[in-house]
């Protein structure tokens, strides 16, 4: 990454904002532009260790806006595409915005990419391959989504394939496991048990609690993406997982364990529709580029739920204005 102009979509978001905190740190000569349309899942505080460096600067503007893109592209190496709907209980109740964005915002980049001949990352999802009951889905795997959310992130990667074969466009994509550590919105579901059990309330959990993901520590995942984009070969799809898997009930306990309070927190709530029962990834190809996570989740669950204690004022604002107590927490 030498040398390299990246342009970052959704970059003050959650996994955007580590990116571009991890890009800048591990080479002095790379440079950043973000651009982020900054809704409620953004947040430029995300940004302040790095808003002073001449290497970085901000755009405010949306990847579905052609005339943005089209000044931006031209002045960058690459671009990797967090820019995203994430949020599967919206995605069920207006699933038009989940692919306005998913879906013509990508293919909005993808065109200027293609015109201005611009390496491309799109950043997927393992929800993609749906429920896996047994064994680890692999990048050859068909593509089953369960929700509108993550037909949405389908259908992107299909528009990103169809890219690299009819225009050879040099495109490649990272499918992640649920990711987790600092700056994750309140709405997802470890921040959200964090801070509800620091606050004494209880953790709301669908169904059981008995569905699997595989969870990997967003520093990890970003370091993952940086070898894609330095190795990684054009057209190839990446999964991107720590093998570590645990359930939401695994999860809720972690989290009342590690900061001192009850297991009768815990409550359940009714299921939601077209809930997967289980994902897991197998990571061979990612691996093979010379990567491997550096988090054990139990050291990253410690340093999260620590990371959420120390940073009260960043998330306090995001609770007075978001339910955390009705609404069922999401999962992942």
């Amino acid at each position: 990454m030498i040398g390299m102009r990246i342009l970052v979509t959704g970059g003050a978001g959650f996994i955007g904002s580590n990116f571009v905190l991890r890009a800048l740190a591990a080479d002095k000569t790379t440079e950043a532009t973000v651009l982020d349309s900054l809704t409620y899942a953004a947040d430029t505080r995300n940004l302040e260790g790095v808003e002073k460096d001449g290497r970085y600067r901000f755009v405010k503007g949306d990847i579905r806006d052609p005339a943005i893109t089209e000044r931006l592209v031209p002045e960058c190496d690459a671009m990797v595409n967090f820019a995203a709907e994430s949020h599967v209980d919206y995605s069920i109740a207006n699933p038009r915005l989940f692919y306005e964005t998913n879906v013509l915002g990508t293919l909005n980049l993808l065109e200027a990419a293609r015109k201005h001949d611009k390496r491309f990352i799109q950043i997927s999802t393992d929800e993609v391959y749906g429920d896996v009951e047994k064994g680890e889905s692999r990048e050859s795997d068909a593509l089953a989504p369960s929700s509108p959310y993550s037909s949405s992130k389908a259908s992107a990667d299909l528009l990103v394939c169809s890219y690299c074969r009819t225009y050879g466009l040099d495109a490649k994509i990272t499918r992640t496991t649920n990711n987790y550590g600092p700056f994750q919105h309140i709405e997802k579901l470890i921040p959200k048990f964090a801070i509800l059990a620091m606050l004494n309330r209880k953790l709301t959990v669908y169904g059981s609690g008995e569905s699997v993901r595989e969870w990997i520590h967003v520093r990890d995942n970003c370091d993952a993406i940086m070898a894609v984009l330095k190795k990684g070969r054009k057209g190839q799809v990446y999964n991107i997982g720590s093998g570590e898997r645990r359930s939401v009930m695994d999860i809720a306990g972690l989290v009342v364990s590690q900061l001192g309070r009850d297991r009768s927190l815990i409550t359940h709530v009714e299921g939601r529709p077209g809930e997967d029962s289980r994902y897991a990834l197998d990571s061979s190809q990612i691996r093979a580029l010379g990567w491997k996570p550096s988090f054990t989740f139990e050291k990253g669950i410690a340093d999260t739920v620590e990371w959420y204690k120390e940073n009260r004022a960043w998330w306090e604002e995001k609770a007075d204005t978001h339910d955390l107590g009705d609404r069922h927490t999401k999962l992942g």
